[in-house]
């Protein structure tokens, strides 16, 4: 029996690490070990802590695989609340394991994010978190380096301390990096509108390193429930796209992607249905409700340039299991579109990673399914 998609290549274009426990109480300088993210027992789950603030617990990497199991015993271990550190996939932390799974699941290459990571943009001392994040991109290219033709890191920068973003930008690429994520959810006064980013934006372009606006990677500010991880609502889980649906918005609207017309930006783990009416609703902002403005900040784009225009030509979306991503896919772009497995994360494809794909991109052509699998990805992030 041929395996799914036999004779296709898949670049998973976002995947994730769960980093081991010691990584920053034994890596960090010295002067900040006391202050490092550390791991906590807690009654209820392992939970990572940052000083006073409350990272993430452990459930995300344990569980990868199992909502697909037959035995409903088993599928009941997805709702397991004491979950510990000893629970996790051992790919999540060791690159070998990763290789195995990777096989498992018919997955050529990937693009790795990290865990924890994501939430450590709540950490509000900046210095503390430009040291954290300098800790974890060193572990990520050790980590990659074991098999460098199959594992691709991203790195862990703040754009809000500019020169301090743009020289770990440059050591990345150094060390082989493919790209970037920051914060998709910033401070009030640090939104991406803010003229103080130009340096950053330029520097991104100049060494081609993607960014990525990750679901959950937020800085600390008044509307951020993802500040406690327990206590996100429904309704903010629901609407959480609302992050980098602003984000992007500045960026445009301000010009950004005009004055840096390499830079490229991608959303990941928030799915694509949401990018059409994301898009008609730019364009009718600009067309009508900004018709009549005679504010002197407002940037004016060439003639006939609309906002959606940006999009095709500097962003990307990944995603998982939307089955509206093809239904979509000639109004977001087949060029602009790429395939994620999310391992090991628990709502992530594996093991059944090819399955899912051929299920969903069963009404593509043979061209569109190469470019959503593999070429995409390649293109935007540099690999061949």
């Amino acid at each position: 029996m041929a395996k799914a998609l036999e004779g296709y290549k898949i670049l998973s274009q976002d995947d994730h690490t769960f980093e081991p426990s010691d990584l920053w109480v034994t890596r960090m300088p010295a002067k900040y070990r006391d202050r490092a993210p550390h791991l906590v027992h807690q009654e209820d789950q392992d939970m990572w802590w940052c000083e006073d603030t409350r990272l993430v617990g452990m459930g995300p990497g344990t569980r990868p695989g199992r909502r697909y199991e037959p035995d409903p015993e088993v599928r009941k271990q997805i709702g397991l609340t004491r979950v510990r550190e000893e629970h996790l996939r051992p790919g999540g932390h060791d690159p070998d394991e990763r290789i195995k799974d990777m096989d498992i699941d018919g997955i050529d290459k990937t693009i790795i994010y990290s865990t924890v990571g994501l939430h450590l943009y709540k950490v509000p001392d900046q210095e503390l978190l430009h040291e954290i994040h300098k800790t974890w991109n060193d572990w990520i290219a050790d980590y990659c380096n074991a098999h460098p033709d199959r594992l691709y890191a991203t790195a862990l920068v703040n754009p809000e301390l500019v020169e301090e973003a743009i020289d770990e930008l440059q050591r990345c690429k150094k060390m082989g990096f493919v790209g970037c994520m920051i914060p998709e959810g910033t401070m009030p006064d640090t939104r991406y509108n803010n003229p103080m980013y130009e340096p950053f934006w330029a520097a991104c372009q100049d060494l081609e390193m993607p960014l990525v606006f990750h679901i959950g990677c937020n800085r600390p500010s008044p509307d951020n429930e993802f500040m406690d991880p327990n206590s996100s609502t429904p309704a903010f889980l629901a609407n959480i796209d609302r992050y980098p649906r602003m984000s992007l918005t500045d960026m445009i609207f301000t010009g950004v992607f005009e004055r840096h017309p390499k830079l490229q930006v991608g959303v990941i783990e928030h799915e694509v249905a949401w990018i059409p009416h994301f898009l008609e609703r730019m364009d009718y902002t600009w067309t009508d409700r900004l018709s009549t403005s005679t504010r002197p900040d407002r940037y004016k784009f060439p003639d006939g340039v609309l906002p959606s225009d940006y999009w095709y030509t500097n962003c990307f979306v990944g995603f998982q299991e939307d089955p509206l991503t093809i239904r979509l896919r000639d109004i977001v772009g087949v060029d602009n579109i790429q395939f994620g497995v999310d391992y090991p994360h628990d709502e992530g494809t594996f093991p059944k990673s090819r399955e899912i794909a051929e299920k969903l991109l069963e009404p593509c052509t043979d061209e569109e399914k190469r470019k959503i699998l593999y070429e995409n990805a390649a293109r935007i992030y540099g690999i061949t």
